[in-house]
């Protein structure tokens, strides 16, 4: 069992995607800024976003199969503010699994609220091992603590890995038997690498009175410029009273969607056909190119999950220590600084994700390897094959280098 009492430090940013706006989202933004200004409009969104954006949410998660009406979705700027506000409406302890994205633990710390991590199966990161949770729960309930809340992600940040349904089935039965509630972050569900081989299960389908959905637009579906992360409640009288304390904690907070953005988001979340076919495109060159930088690490000697979602993989440099020594990198910290010069590229490692600092681990974006300019983002997207690309090959060669200098 471990709770984390370390200050609040400045975090990575999410994995780059490496990739251009939609054109048909871009024409979207710049039309309701447009007419906003043309109104002389300078109101942002209501508290929890407007039905437009509420009722867009509701058809995205409908047709994943979890049915609901807009009373039970909140929006808010972004993924960071919306947990924050869920954080502080359920009160109590929180669990989250080791290791997690950089932004979960700042936001129970910034409550003061006490959180653990509990560690996740060798096969996949995001939601914690079973038996570990239990120990966990029962080791805090005797400690004098109140874990109530379970944060979890089955598409995961860091480790880019899906967890297998019957993994995400004896986690939520285990934290449901235990009375807590569970968030399942969804962010990163629309950039599963190989869609038709990968069953994802959402938790909100298991026990759906005791789930709550976030989902950060900027996952799949909007660039990070534009913050807009949505919630789902369950349809159920603890849920709307949850969702009402969310909006208190939001309006205080002054998290707001921005106006001309709310329109830009909805149509993101309606799918039209532009941004299916940029989320096909993205899982396609996804695919080849973090299965070809897994393969690098792994040829240096390096450990890794084999790379399912996302743009990134969680690298253990463990067994390259000896090495790493000689070139004065003994902690994460300081593989961060290494890693992060050798590659030109932000590479955070584990300690910011809640792996200890000796732990050699980091994360690795694969969105700096799909092109300086978006003319060659563009070539990557819709190259049959894209590795065989210069740019991508020069820049895989110059990933591979890095690595097999630590061999």
């Amino acid at each position: 069992m471990h709770e984390d009492h370390g200050p609040v430090r400045y975090g990575p940013p999410a994995p780059d995607p490496g990739l251009p706006v939609i054109p048909e989202l871009a024409a979207v933004l710049a039309a309701a800024a447009a007419r906003t200004a043309a109104a002389d409009r300078t109101r942002p969104e209501p508290p929890g976003g407007g039905p437009g954006l509420r009722e867009a949410a509701c058809a995205y998660w409908a047709r994943r199969g979890l049915h609901g009406g807009p009373e039970n979705i909140v929006a808010a700027p972004g993924d960071q503010p919306l947990l924050l506000a869920l954080i502080a409406a359920h009160g109590g302890d929180v669990l989250m699994p080791r290791p997690c994205p950089a932004t979960w633990m700042p936001q129970a710390r910034l409550l003061g609220t006490p959180a653990y991590q509990v560690p996740t199966p060798a096969e996949c990161g995001g939601v914690p091992d079973p038996y570990a949770l239990l120990e966990t729960v029962r080791r805090v309930r005797a400690e004098g603590g109140r874990p109530k809340l379970l944060v979890l992600s089955v598409a995961d940040d860091p480790t880019a890995t899906v967890a297998p349904p019957e993994l995400v089935r004896e986690a939520c039965e285990a934290a449901v038997g235990e009375g807590m509630h569970i968030i399942s972050d969804e962010t990163w569900r629309d950039t599963v690498h190989r869609p038709r081989d990968t069953v994802l299960l959402s938790p909100a389908e298991m026990c759906p009175d005791d789930v709550t959905v976030i989902s950060d637009l900027s996952g799949g579906l909007t660039p990070a410029a534009w913050p807009v992360a949505v919630a789902r409640f369950p349809e159920t009288g603890r849920g709307a009273v949850r969702r009402a304390r969310t909006l208190d904690v939001l309006t205080a907070l002054g998290a707001l969607v921005a106006g001309p953005l709310a329109p830009a988001a909805a149509h993101a979340l309606g799918e039209p056909e532009a941004v299916r076919e940029r989320i096909r495109q993205a899982a396609g060159l996804q695919s080849q190119v973090a299965a070809a930088a897994h393969r690098a690490v792994l040829t240096a000697g390096a450990l890794a999950r084999p790379p399912q979602a996302g743009r990134h993989l969680y690298a253990d440099l463990g067994p390259l220590r000896s090495r790493l020594a000689d070139l004065g990198v003994t902690d994460s910290m300081e593989l961060e600084e290494y890693l992060t010069d050798r590659l030109g590229a932000p590479t955070p490692g584990g300690h910011r994700f809640g792996d200890e600092l000796g732990a050699l681990r980091v994360r690795l974006g694969t969105g700096p390897l799909l092109g300086a300019t978006a003319e060659e983002q563009r070539e990557s997207l819709t190259a049959e094959e894209p590795l065989e690309l210069p740019h991508v090959a020069r820049a895989l060669s110059r990933f591979a280098a890095a690595f097999g200098e630590l061999r």
